[in-house]
């Protein structure tokens, strides 16, 4: 009976020793050099980098969209230019107002300082929404016709930027012990932590192939308003969960049932099923055509 005891025990001792060894061997150092390159004082960072790939990639995808429909490189470029203001603008008036208000209304002349870092995702989608009402009616175009559009061309951005916040050691979760925790060395933590940036990331780049599939299934012929739809539904309910395990960013959110985060993101939830209704309820051609192509 002592013999069986003893067995039991080491054998024990030994499935504890082998399961912390392989989650060891599993866990991430993460230390990773943000700059690419650096000559003098000048210096190219990884989250620049990537921040203005989204936009290069995105021109293309969306003139490959636009010569599909028979419009003109200007027209997409004037569009790139209001995308490009709405996106920094939004991003950095979302992050000062919505997360540090008290210090920037203190402040102003900081919330210029967008090299110092501070930009949030949810200022950015209202900025992008803003910023194409404008181009909308400047252009008489219309606005779900271009938000469609948009919306893939956001989800591969919002991938290459969580990238650029791995590559940060910025924005990530709170203390794990599941195997693919990240240890971020930079910031001198000690403990695995979730890489939420990749569970967000990985999100947006699975719905960025969902979109552009869809949309190349009927030649850009998808009713008007479900594309940006099923892009609000995924994309910020996706960032609803994953807030559950990121660390806070600010410290009044440490007292909150839901996060600001969170909070933000309901609202688009409920615009992205209310826009899903009435694109499928209205059913309005995604590309107008001619009469003889009709027939």
């Amino acid at each position: 009976m002592t013999g069986r005891i003893c067995a039991f025990n080491f054998f024990s001792t030994f499935n504890r020793i082998f399961k912390c060894q392989i989650m060891h061997f599993l866990i991430i150092p993460w230390n990773p050099n943000p700059e690419v390159l650096r000559i003098g004082h000048f210096a190219i960072r990884w989250y620049g980098l990537l921040f203005a790939s989204s936009f290069l990639i995105g021109y293309f995808l969306m003139r490959k969209m636009f010569r599909n429909e028979g419009l003109t490189d200007d027209l997409l470029d004037r569009l790139t230019i209001y995308m490009a203001i709405g996106t920094v603008v939004g991003a950095r008036l979302g992050h000062c107002l919505f997360y540090e208000p008290s210090y920037y209304l203190s402040h102003p002349l900081e919330i210029l300082a967008v090299w110092q870092g501070g930009l949030a995702s949810h200022g950015a989608a209202l900025g992008i929404l803003a910023a194409l009402g404008i181009f909308c009616y400047r252009e008489k175009k219309g606005y779900f016709w271009v938000l469609d559009r948009i919306a893939v061309i956001v989800a591969l951005s919002g991938f290459l930027i969580r990238m650029g916040n791995l590559m940060n050691s910025e924005i990530y979760g709170i203390e794990t012990s599941l195997p693919w925790g990240f240890v971020f060395l930079r910031n001198h933590e000690l403990v695995p932590k979730h890489p939420t940036q990749i569970y967000e990331g990985g999100t947006y780049l699975l719905i960025f192939f969902l979109l552009l599939w869809m949309y190349w299934r009927k030649k850009g012929d998808v009713y008007q308003g479900l594309l940006i739809s099923i892009f609000l539904i995924l994309v910020f309910t996706a960032r609803f969960f994953i807030e559950f395990v990121k660390e806070v960013q600010v410290a009044f959110e440490s007292k909150m049932t839901l996060n600001m985060g969170q909070l933000l993101s309901i609202p688009f939830i409920i615009l992205g099923f209310l826009g899903l209704y009435l694109s499928l309820k209205i059913k309005k051609p995604g590309v107008i055509r001619k009469a003889a192509e009709k027939k």
